[in-house]
């Protein structure tokens, strides 16, 4: 049986290449996913599919961003413990906490990244939007710069075409953080994660995601404080609609110099366009 609580991000992998009448033996990497299993309190609370990499971030962040816990400081202890057949990350929280966590949990199993993992009833999937408090603009600049360097600061989705990416960037558009993961979700929660364990504030920056803006992305980086969220793909209208309610400058299609802004514009600075020469 392979060992799936020892596997790398990505392995190398032999296949058979058919291009019009001809085949071929070749090989290349590809991305790796595993069961991995949020225990609190010794009480399993949901198993998700996830890259094998950066799992006490994505607990933490997981943790944070679910709002299970409302600061690092209340998980008092983070284990990864590997199995043959997946992983555990083993987790301890205050009395409050612990609770919120028996009232979700059902104990069910979540697609990749899905998002909504342990989720049960409508009023506890779509919470009410986080209001961003943070007042920081950023300059346009600075928002296409980071989409450009995000693109050269994914190892495993460069070997493998196959994993998304986020990160969290300062107001100079420098990546600060970036993690990877075949779960976008997955992906943010380890990048909110790392800046949570590290006790760096997300307020002045700002998050991007190699994905579509769903509204749990939005929620999620509401929830971490920072008021802008930009993403290489469309957002969904419920993603625009809680980034309009949360304060949150939402940001489409941030492809090399271009980018759409869904919500709260007044958040982004840019020149414009200087106005024609009067013909004389």
């Amino acid at each position: 049986m392979t060992n799936l609580g020892n596997l790398p991000p990505a392995q190398l992998r032999s296949f058979t290449r058919i291009d019009g009448d001809a085949s071929s033996p070749e090989s290349a990497a590809v991305a790796e996913e595993v069961p991995v299993a949020f225990v609190y309190g010794g009480k399993p609370h949901v198993v998700m599919m996830c890259t094998p990499a950066d799992l006490e971030d994505l607990a933490v962040g997981f943790t944070l961003s679910e709002e299970i816990a409302s600061a690092p400081g209340d998980i008092a202890r983070v284990d990864v413990v590997r199995h043959a057949r997946g992983i555990e990350v083993q987790m301890e929280l205050p009395p409050d906490a612990q609770a919120r966590v028996a009232s979700r949990t059902r104990a069910l199993a979540g697609r990749t990244g899905c998002g909504l993992c342990g989720i049960d009833a409508i009023d506890n999937a779509i919470r009410p939007p986080r209001v961003v408090a943070s007042a920081v603009t950023y300059d346009m600049p600075a928002i296409l710069r980071a989409g450009e360097a995000l693109a050269a600061q994914q190892p495993v989705n460069n070997e493998t075409r196959a994993v998304h990416a986020a990160a969290f960037a300062n107001a100079n558009g420098e990546l600060v953080v970036v993690r990877e993961d075949v779960g976008r979700h997955n992906a943010l929660d380890k990048v909110i994660g790392a800046l949570a364990r590290a006790g760096t504030t997300a307020s002045d920056g700002f998050f991007v995601v190699t994905s579509r803006a769903s509204y749990e992305l939005v929620q999620k980086v509401a929830v971490a404080g920072s008021p802008l969220l930009a993403a290489v793909s469309r957002p969904t209208g419920l993603a625009i609609r809680f980034a309009e309610a949360g304060g949150l400058c939402l940001v489409g299609l941030l492809r090399g110099r271009s980018a759409n802004v869904y919500s709260h514009p007044g958040r982004v600075r840019f020149e414009a366009p200087a106005p024609p020469h009067p013909v004389v």
